[in-house]
């Protein structure tokens, strides 16, 4: 008797397979709860860093809408909008509280200040990351050690060698002790990003003829510019913002900086309570940094992640 074959032809191709096919669209799915636990998690940051941002540009923006207000309406409708801008705040503070003398000491401290950092704490840190020496590491430890070093501490014996050095009350000596207070930190910094450049360039140049002092400022130099702008903004808002070292080493109120002239700015007001004035005071003094971080923000990224890079 003939019998009748009922499986599939050899040659079927296995896709039509209906258990072949389920078994291939239940591998390639991609897994949902994974999906689902990702979105949860990108939700969550974008909300946690939408919070931090508002916490941050709030007071900000609320500093400078005060500062176009009058007094009454910074205590009546603290968070409205201003009637109209009152520029004669800005001029106020400006001539009468003084602050472009304080802003004009600032600028020269701040500038000599951070030249002469970036200037003697590269030299340093070129030579302690590229010339092997005894002592070596004992003064690259004696940088890091000043770091944790806590500069109130410093204080009285400061002021007492600086008075015994007549350097009080001068720009000159506050630029000499905002140098030495920066230092650490930026030979730390720098010897660290010197360390990352390649020595060929450095051997290449000592070939063709040139000294150490012409291959140090034409070539390797220029190669740690991102570093250098990194470490300035660290050093030009450290400095732009220091308090505690200028009201002890620089009481003449013809040289006060900025720190010292906003303090001025409130206790001399007394009951005649100048708020306006006092606001327009601290925007102008955070203007310039502001600028700084949103000019340089590039270059301090790029500054911090190149030697990772490399």
């Amino acid at each position: 008797m003939k019998t009748t074959d009922t499986s599939p032809p050899a040659d079927l191709p296995p896709a039509a397979d209906p258990a072949a096919k389920a078994t291939v669209t239940k591998t390639d799915a991609p897994p949902e709860k994974a999906s689902a636990t990702g979105g949860v998690l990108n939700v969550f940051s974008h909300g946690v860093l939408v919070i931090w941002a508002f916490l941050v540009a709030m007071p900000l923006l609320w500093a400078v809408m005060t500062s176009f207000k009058d007094d009454r309406s910074i205590f009546t409708s603290p968070w409205a909008l201003p009637d109209r801008l009152h520029f004669e705040n800005w001029s106020r503070a400006w001539t009468q509280a003084h602050m472009s003398d304080y802003f004009l000491n600032t600028i020269l401290v701040v500038a000599g200040s951070l030249v002469g950092t970036l200037l003697l704490g590269s030299m340093a840190a070129y030579v302690l990351a590229r010339f092997e020496f005894p002592g070596n590491r004992f003064i690259y430890y004696l940088f890091v050690g000043g770091m944790s070093f806590p500069i109130i501490l410093a204080l009285v014996p400061l002021f007492y060698v600086m008075n015994n050095l007549g350097l009080l009350n001068s720009i000159h000596g506050l630029i000499l002790v905002y140098i030495a207070y920066s230092l650490p930190f930026t030979v730390f910094f720098l010897t660290s990003f010197f360390r990352t450049l390649p020595s060929s360039v450095a051997e290449a140049a000592l070939i063709d003829g040139a000294s150490h002092t012409r291959t140090f400022f034409q070539v390797m130099l220029p190669m740690a510019k991102p570093g250098l702008i990194s470490v300035g903004i660290f050093n030009f808002l450290g400095q732009w913002n220091q308090y505690l070292l200028p009201t002890v080493l620089n009481t003449d109120p013809d040289r006060k900086v900025l720190s010292q002239g906003l303090v001025q700015l409130a206790v001399s007001q007394g009951y005649k309570g100048d708020w306006s004035g006092l606001f327009a005071g601290l925007v102008m003094a955070m203007l310039p940094v502001l600028a700084a971080y949103i000019i340089f923000q590039r270059q301090v990224v790029a500054g911090l992640t190149a030697g990772a890079l490399k």
